[in-house]
């Protein structure tokens, strides 16, 4: 059963670090209307939560994100879109053929613990980045987050939330006086499909939507369910019921001109590592994006950076440190470990290639093509 205690509340805004960077770039870059990327995340949050009843997080794409902010001269918001409706219709129709059920018989304990390691240290990576932005800062943060996780008798979110914009209201007082002057403006999204051309959609396809992949089966599909049935075996699910829910989503999420979503194991890792255990968490992030989107969208940019960047190191840290730690017990043989380890270092630098690698290491080995002493 779903529950919304201070717990899950903690845990909701557990995953505020990789959610936010994405979708001030979406709204700042490509000039996304926030409506529509808060409309579509607050939806698919909220049935998230009632459809799984774990902490299964709904995130941004980070292969797709990555090209379009990046690449704004080439990459268009129709682009997106396009890109957005074609993994939406491949997923959807994978899981519904049922073919990843056969697949991930196939895919060893290795390989799936060594993404997540690759993944943890990825996200490490990024947060000690974003630590640097203010190391006094960041120092703080880490301190008081790590007594406070100890401890668990006050929720770390909830303390980093109010220290972070102490901070930023001390450093910037003017700050005050812009969200004084916000107001609810209540506005609903528009159909955002209408000036969507072929070209747009077949470069969507190409260019964004196929390199991103491979990235999803991996970490979105395969990495995310493993971890769910790990920490949370009384709400199992399955690869094709995690396929066919990002499906729908994507189908769905470009009409109202939102952003290529999915799921992902460092959302959950960083909502549990936060104090999230049911989906009451992902129902709590929801509504919130929910309420911001239809009724603040003109201020989004102004809410998200009240949070400092050094703030956001620290959650991602964090969160990064708990995936990885999922990694421990997974190997027997040396084998296994040499799997797990390379799996994991080429899934730093991406994550399709680090699964391809280890699917490649892990059949050479059973067919004893290759030895390891």
């Amino acid at each position: 059963m779903n529950r919304f205690n201070t717990s899950e509340w903690a845990g909701a805004f557990g995953d505020i670090g990789i959610l936010i960077p994405f979708v001030i770039g979406y709204i700042s870059i490509q000039a996304f209307d926030p409506l529509g990327v808060l409309f579509a995340f607050g939806v698919f949050l909220i049935i998230s939560g009632i459809y799984y009843k774990t902490p299964f997080p709904v995130q941004p794409m980070k292969a797709i994100g990555g090209a379009a902010i990046s690449q704004v001269n080439f990459i268009t918001p129709n682009m997106i879109f396009g890109a957005g409706l074609f993994t939406g219709l491949f997923w959807l129709v994978v899981g519904l053929s049922g073919t990843l059920k056969h697949i991930s018989k196939i895919i060893q304990t290795p390989i799936i613990k060594g993404i997540s390691l690759g993944l943890g240290f990825s996200i490490i990576i990024q947060g000690t980045g974003l630590m640097r932005d203010d190391l006094l800062i960041a120092a703080i943060a880490l301190i008081m987050t790590a007594i406070l996780l100890i401890n668990k008798k006050i929720p770390a979110m909830f303390v980093l939330i109010v220290f972070g914009v102490s901070v930023t209201i001390i450093t910037s007082p003017a700050v005050l006086q812009d969200i004084s002057q916000v107001q609810p403006n209540f506005g609903l999204p528009q159909f955002a499909l209408g000036s969507l051309t072929w070209q747009e959609l077949l470069t969507g396809i190409f260019v964004l939507a196929i390199p991103q992949l491979p990235l999803t089966f991996g970490n979105a599909v395969v990495a995310v369910t493993a971890e769910n049935n790990r920490l949370f075996p009384n709400n199992p699910t399955t690869e094709n019921k995690t396929a066919i829910f990002q499906g729908i989503m994507n189908l769905a999420s470009p009409i109202v001109g939102g952003i290529p979503m999915c799921h992902g194991a460092g959302g959950m890792a960083a909502h549990v590592r936060f104090g999230a255990r049911t989906g009451g968490t992902t129902i709590i992030l929801g509504g919130f994006l929910l309420v911001l989107g239809l009724f603040f969208s003109n201020h989004v940019v102004l809410f998200f950076d009240m949070l400092p960047l050094a703030v956001l190191g620290v959650v991602l840290f964090f969160a990064g440190v708990e995936l990885a730690m999922s990694a421990r017990g997974a190997c027997q043989e040396i084998q296994d470990y040499y799997i797990l380890i390379v799996t994991a270092g080429f899934s730093i630098w991406n994550v399709g290639v680090g699964f391809l690698i280890g699917i490649i290491l892990q059949e050479t080995f059973k067919r004893n093509i290759f030895k390891i002493d």
